[in-house]
């Protein structure tokens, strides 16, 4: 399948009056490229493991429209056959209007074509076998070396949920998690995405897990990747919302009954997130942490040490940092 694109070129101020009027042409959604920064609110609802902030906004975006070309190379717009020269007449004479009272900067239109992309597997062709220490982690499209097949290995097929296993805050929390859990590891994961660390932490020998993500994609990410690692799903519960804000879901995980809480996440969130999940770990629970590029350790340290957490080890990775702690018993 085919689509011709129009991306016109405008300012972040007017993204939302563009595709609005341009929604009234029959151009519906908008690819939106822009370099503004998260708000806080989409900062919590990040529950992954995230590069440092990007470039700084610069005030330019760009929207592109979609329109599917047919077999014949026929356009179509609200059921009327239409041609690329009249949907971009359109689109010039709508910025022109809106010139006349508001910015909208450059206001050009580029016409391009392109193809359908499989976005669900094209990403594949950059995720492949790798090692986090004496541990293989593998994807389901390729196949175990005979050298392998003694090591611990995780099949992960991580699809549209975040977590792979490559970023070094999800490695700081393995080797975090190796460390405390036994075969009575009670474990809750905040931000489960693939759900690569409670996967490991029951490979490991913990008892039972509980992942809380806020992407309804997890649930489906997190049964293909059980099934593939043999992990009964009995072993692994799965929860969709935020728990630092909804009392139900905080109900549904449970009070007081967790070994560990591992929690590989935004330090912007960790820091709302510490004081409510104090009241998941048991007395004596191990709360282990990353995500934490390495400017903001101490904003993360002072949220564990007010919670009435023991920071017990604070472990370095390239740019980021893991912190480990214990509430008293």
């Amino acid at each position: 399948m085919k689509w011709v694109k129009f991306r016109v070129k405008t300012v972040t101020g007017a993204e939302d009056i563009i595709i609005s009027t341009l929604y009234d042409i029959g151009l519906e959604g908008a690819q939106i490229e822009d370099k503004v920064p998260l708000t806080a609110l989409e900062k919590e609802q990040m529950f992954v493991d995230i590069l440092p902030d990007g470039p700084e906004d610069d005030g330019v975006a760009y929207l592109s429209f979609f329109v599917e070309k047919k077999e014949d190379g026929s356009l179509e717009i609200n059921g009327e056959a239409t041609d690329v020269n009249t949907i971009l007449q359109n689109i010039k004479n709508e910025l022109e209007d809106l010139r006349m009272f508001c910015d909208i900067g450059e206001g050009t239109v580029v016409v391009d074509e392109t193809e359908d992309i499989d976005w669900i597997n094209n990403w594949k062709q950059y995720f492949h076998q790798f090692y986090i220490d004496d541990i293989l982690v593998i994807p389901s499209w390729e196949d175990i070396k005979p050298d392998d097949r003694d090591r611990m290995v995780l099949h992960i097929d991580p699809g549209t949920a975040f977590g792979t296993g490559m970023h070094e805050t999800t490695q700081l929390c393995i080797r975090q998690l190796r460390k405390y859990i036994t075969p009575e590891t009670e474990l809750l994961d905040v931000g489960t995405g693939s759900g690569i660390l409670a996967i490991l932490s029951l490979m490991f020998g913990a008892k039972h897990a509980v992942g809380t993500d806020l992407d309804p994609c997890a649930v489906e990410a997190v049964a293909q990747n059980c099934e593939v690692n043999g992990i009964d799903r009995r072993q692994f519960d799965m929860m969709i919302g935020n728990i630092i804000t909804d009392k139900t879901v905080q109900d549904k995980v449970g009070y007081g009954c967790y070994d560990i809480v591992v929690a590989n996440i935004l330090a912007d969130v960790l820091v709302p997130l510490t004081p409510v999940i104090v009241n998941q770990l048991k007395k004596g629970g191990i709360y282990i942490t990353s995500g934490i590029i390495n400017d903001k350790e101490e904003t993360v340290r002072k949220a564990v040490e007010e919670a009435g957490l023991e920071i017990l080890e604070v472990t370095y990775q390239g740019e980021w940092v893991s912190v480990t702690a214990k509430l008293p018993e």
